[in-house]
């Protein structure tokens, strides 16, 4: 039984693998200061999804993610002293295996906490089961694609749990619940169903939950990391962006704050920003749920203390998202520096040079690209501002095929014959071959899935798939154009610029797909934005970045956002991108900076 009715307070201590180490243990040292009941960790991506599932299938290293034990360790005396529940991703491809280290590091510190863990997410039996007796196409949610016709052999496959198991492990005693791939916003929903006591038809709350999950699970971003009005944080300790609370009452009433003392904020605009990210339209998908975010919208209640209205739930699907992995082949790449006058010229001079030198062995390559990267300003005051990264990249099926003598040897070779002042980047590890997952997103049925969760005891709870579901429609609902357009010559004299002027922005990757939403701070400004961002302005924005792929787009109006799908806009996926901006979150900043005719009254205003 949870503590008390009051709502319940959860901590986001990490976002990724990566993130700073020592949310977790400063949130335990703070309870008597700044009461949290549970702290939830995201420590997956579809980039180490595809590496330690490669890594289980090898025996080579852990297959778990060690970076939360670092977290977790200097946490576990006040997490035990104050009663906080954990509950956690870092499992990755070896939830038992992280189970065992965490249970062994808790005892050895003499501690009474109990670990629990959660099975079901490796599904590779069952895909095989399935595509055996076509039962399931399994088609690519991204490109349409079907399985038998990727060309690749799947080594290993998981699927997105929900948060029922979490909540099942809570609720019998588990202090710390370690988990593989449950959907990100699961460790969320687990705790507040665990707390409230909601069954599984609690659809209001959930999704409220849900949505709540979203907004924390990646740490500073709803705090103020990776947002679009980054400078007005300077003075409010951007050095040390905090780490974010969310307040889940009985009702599924939400409200986002953040840890005492942190710096950044929370705000409309951050919880705008971290709600556009990663979304695919209007409905947003769960194990355990489907929010509607269509009517969506925030309310800054004080500082720091935003209200999330209008969300609306509906059955979840009856299949839930799993990531396939296989072998991919290899890449390698080379860098050039150029400088100065004439790039364009200098990077068809040693194109051509170095396509030449590569020609007898490039056969052999999938992927072979050269990109310009960057620009020389006008009249430059300093020579590395002059400097622009020219780029070779490959791919092939097998190392052999990149060997040094294959491939790098003969992208430095022209030095002699270059350009003027041609100069090969030195760190020459970037040449040699290095491994590439590729990562195939689809479906399966949730009857498919053995979801249970293992307590410390040996006690096993199966967590039955949802009773009631929806098969929603394949495609979101798209509008080409807003319904509600304004006359722009209303809005008066313009003045040409960036769009980021007065236009935040938000991306992220999915597979590979891009999502990408914009909003505005203020009403009259949105009839401006929805009139404006239509998909043909956006293949417009887009410029050479369009390559004829389909885009969608819908409107959050409580939210003044318009957020567009772009689809296959991200070659494959982080795992094999070749892509700079593998991640997909770089292209809203670029879209920002593409120029469009702005309202004078809007840039009176100030700009973001």
């Amino acid at each position: 039984m949870a503590p008390s009715a009051r709502p319940i307070r959860i901590a986001g201590c990490s976002g990724s693998t990566s993130d700073r180490r020592h949310a977790m243990r400063v949130f335990a040292k703070n309870h008597p200061q700044d009461p949290i009941d549970v702290i939830i960790g995201d420590w997956m991506s579809e980039a180490n999804m595809t590496a330690r599932a490669v890594a289980k299938v090898d025996g080579a290293g852990e297959a778990y993610e060690p970076t939360f034990l670092e977290a977790l360790e200097p946490a576990l005396p006040d997490l035990a002293r104050y009663g906080i529940k954990v509950a956690v991703n870092a499992g990755a491809s070896d939830a038992r295996g992280l189970c065992e280290v965490v249970r062994k590091m808790v005892h050895a510190k003499g501690l009474k906490l109990s670990v629990a863990w959660v099975e079901g997410d490796e599904v590779l039996d069952a895909v095989r089961a399935a595509q055996k007796s076509g039962e399931v196409a399994f088609e690519n949610v991204c490109t349409g694609e079907v399985l038998r016709d990727w060309g690749f052999e799947p080594v290993y496959a998981q699927a997105y749990l929900g948060g029922l198991g979490i909540a099942a492990a809570l609720a019998r005693g588990a202090d710390i619940v370690v988990c593989g791939r449950v959907s990100d916003a699961s460790p969320v929903i687990g705790a507040a169903v665990w707390w409230h006591g909601w069954k599984s038809g609690d659809l209001d709350q959930l999704a409220n939950a849900f949505v709540a999950g979203h907004l924390i699970e990646c740490s500073n971003y709803v705090c103020g990391g990776n947002f679009s009005g980054f400078k007005a944080l300077e003075g409010r300790g951007w050095d040390d962006i905090g780490y974010p609370i969310a307040e889940i009452g009985a009702d599924g009433q939400i409200i986002i704050t953040m840890q005492k003392g942190g710096g950044g904020e929370v705000s409309v605009d951050t919880c705008t920003s971290q709600l556009l990210y990663e979304i695919q339209g209007p409905w947003y998908f769960n194990s355990d749920v489907t929010a509607i975010l269509d009517e969506l919208w925030f309310e800054q209640l004080s500082t720091n203390r935003v209200a999330l209205h209008g969300v609306k739930s509906g059955p979840p699907p009856p299949t839930t998202k799993v990531g396939l992995t296989a072998r991919g082949g290899f890449q390698a790449e080379v860098h050039w520096f150029m400088v100065g006058l004439d790039i364009d010229a200098k990077a068809r001079m040693v194109e051509s040079q170095i396509r030449k030198e590569l020609a007898p062995y490039s056969s052999r390559f999938t992927k072979l690209t050269f990109t310009q990267n960057g620009t020389s300003p006008p009249n430059p005051t300093n020579q590395n501002a002059a400097t622009v990264d020219f780029r070779i990249f490959a791919q092939a099926p097998t190392a052999a095929d990149l060997a040094p003598t294959r491939f790098f040897r003969h992208c430095i070779d022209p030095i002699m014959e270059g350009y003027p002042g041609a100069t090969p980047h030195l760190d020459y590890r970037q040449g040699f071959p290095k491994v590439v997952h590729e990562y195939f997103v689809t479906l399966l049925p949730q009857k498919a899935v053995q979801h249970c969760v293992h307590l410390e005891g040996g006690e096993r709870i199966e967590i039955p798939p949802p009773e009631v579901t929806r098969v929603w429609p394949r495609r979101q609902p798209s509008a080409p154009v807003t319904a509600l357009p304004a006359d722009l010559a209303s809005f008066g004299p313009t003045e040409r610029g960036p769009l980021g002027w007065v236009v935040h922005a938000r991306s992220g990757d999915k597979g590979s797909d891009c999502n990408v939403g914009f909003w505005v701070r203020r009403a009259d400004e949105w009839d401006w934005l929805r009139t404006v961002l239509s998909v043909e302005k956006m293949k417009e924005l887009l410029a050479e970045e369009y390559e004829g792929k389909e885009i969608d787009r819908f409107e959050l109006p409580n939210a003044r956002a318009v957020h567009f799908l772009l689809r296959d806009h991200l070659d494959r996926g982080v795992s094999c991108s070749s892509s700079l901006d593998f991640l997909g979150k770089n292209c809203a900043e670029f879209l920002r900076a593409r120029h469009v005719d702005i309202p004078v009254k809007f840039l009176a205003r100030g700009k973001i």
